[in-house]
């Protein structure tokens, strides 16, 4: 039976082809998906397959393409790979769309989630002819159901001229009645608070409106989010997130935190799994969150009733988390809420909330700034995602991540980070499984001495000790000491050698 229950619109349902054919050359097109969740699959690789034929035939086609972050390998791989996208916003994680991006031959805009839509409506990242959004229904009033992510779809519909729509029928229907549509954003000066005090709240639609004239095209599908699985949780996992979860009992023995947290914020990774799943094993209880995906570790509290409701914009579960989840959806209607992710995101009510944010990185200098983006400065891994949203606005801003890094060739504590995406200032707790650094109140040379005690490596603690202390007798200034001749040194001997170890 058809998810299309509009009987108008009926007559618009037609092939991926068909619909791939109405995508103008060299246009901008957003599309839905939110890491590996809620993506079309079918008609992005309808449209590898007529742009690999245009080039076949000397006809230049690209693609400006945005979503709401991360998809799945029939979008950003098909369209990569065809060489079909010229410019991508706001997060890659596609290791064929990256090496492109890193190859200089695709353009590539980095953004905080929360900024996207709000940058869309302003106008100056130019018109959107195009939406290609996967729902999991059509109403009979021509309103759609939601998919498995929300991200920035409200705004792509609102904003496109043309819009095609994905109905995959491999979502469960008990999807319907899961979201929370909020149309009370606005730009300056006409923005209003935005009336959520608590992550169980409820302040929009279940629905997205939409201009029933703007559909062009409806392809039917059946087709599975597809996302990586994670790893079960290692040594060094296991032991960061009981550093985390023994300071988190600190803070509520000191009465900084009431006895069940505050809403909590995890990114993406096995190492933010393991933390979810360290939690479940921990004495707290009635837990919330107020995050923007909800991974295998927090279904997994869910299910256990240790964490009562998460409020999200998107799944991002490994297959068989995505599998179980979909055959059980009924059980979790009243415990899940989807967002857009400018509300999801949204950093006022982040700080209002007060969030407990807890993100992985790439590496961390002495002092604290971090770098999530970029391997040794210059070569992008993913984006900064939402971690920007929620380090700088939390009530306490984490950072996980085991101490180094292929093989310990890298350390993830180095002199001075290559690329900073969090500057000391936002960066409140760092975490290995050496131990963990509690910065707040410390100044830059009193952080260093912790940061190096508590969280670098034994293989890289003297030389970063070394090197600390010949800064404070070298140094242009003593407010953060630095060798500038050195300060980089480890990055590029890693370049040159394989190895940031002498």
């Amino acid at each position: 039976m058809s998810r299309v229950r509009n009987a108008a619109l009926q007559s618009k349902i037609m092939s991926a082809q068909d619909a791939a054919a109405l995508i103008p050359a060299n246009s901008t097109v957003g599309m839905s998906g939110f890491t590996g969740s809620g993506y079309p699959k079918t008609v992005p690789m309808a449209l590898a397959s007529r742009i690999e034929a245009e080039h076949a035939a000397g006809n230049p086609f690209k693609l400006k393409v945005w979503t709401g972050a991360s998809t799945g390998p029939e979008l950003d791989g098909a369209l990569a790979k065809a060489d079909g996208i010229e410019f991508r916003l706001p997060y890659n994680s596609d290791p064929i769309a990256r090496e492109k991006i890193n190859k200089g031959e695709m353009e590539y805009l980095d953004m905080h989630l929360s900024q996207v839509a709000p940058a869309a409506w302003q106008g100056f990242l130019g018109p959107l002819e195009t939406a290609v959004v996967e729902v999991s229904g059509i109403r009979e009033d021509g309103s759609l159901i939601p998919s498995s992510s929300i991200g920035n779809n409200k705004t792509w519909l609102d904003r496109a001229d043309r819009i095609i729509l994905e109905v995959n029928s491999w979502q469960n229907p008990a999807l319907e009645g899961m979201h929370d549509i909020y149309y009370g954003t606005a730009l300056p000066p006409a923005r209003v608070p935005i009336p959520l005090t608590k992550p169980t709240d409820r302040i929009g639609e279940t629905v997205f409106r939409v201009d029933p004239s703007k559909i062009v095209a409806i392809v039917e599908t059946d087709s599975p989010d597809r996302n990586l699985p994670f790893a079960a949780p290692d040594a060094s996992a296991t032991a960061i997130a009981g550093h985390l979860i023994e300071f988190l009992q600190h803070e509520v023995k000191l009465g900084r935190l009431p006895a069940h947290l505050l809403p909590l914020q995890s990114g993406v990774g096995n190492v933010a799994n393991a933390v979810l799943a360290g939690l479940a094993e921990s004495p707290f209880e009635q837990l919330t969150a107020y995050t923007e995906v909800l991974q295998d570790g927090m279904l997994d509290l869910l299910d256990s009733g240790k964490l009562t409701v998460a409020s999200a914009t998107a799944f991002s579960l490994s297959p068989e988390a995505a599998a179980d989840l979909n055959s059980r959806m009924e059980q979790f209607r009243g415990k899940i809420i989807l967002r857009p992710q400018e509300i999801s995101n949204h950093p006022e009510i982040i700080r209002r909330l007060g969030c407990i944010a807890m993100n992985g990185l790439i590496e961390a200098d002495i002092y604290g700034n971090v770098n999530s983006t970029h391997v040794m400065g210059s070569r992008i891994q993913n984006g900064i995602g939402g971690s920007g949203d929620f380090a700088r606005n939390a009530y306490i801003s984490c950072f996980v991540t085991p101490s180094t890094a292929k093989g310990g060739k890298i350390s993830a504590i180095v002199p001075m980070a290559s690329h900073v995406d969090h500057i000391t200032q936002d960066v409140q707790v760092i975490v290995t499984e050496q131990g963990l650094a509690d910065l707040r109140g410390l100044s830059p040379k009193q952080r260093a001495q912790v940061i190096i005690a508590n969280c670098a490596h034994p293989d890289y603690r003297d030389a970063l000790k070394d090197y600390y202390d010949r800064a404070l007798k070298g140094s242009y200034g003593l407010q953060s000491p630095h060798l500038l001749t050195e300060a980089l040194s480890w990055h590029q001997r890693f370049i040159e050698t394989g190895s940031m170890k002498p």
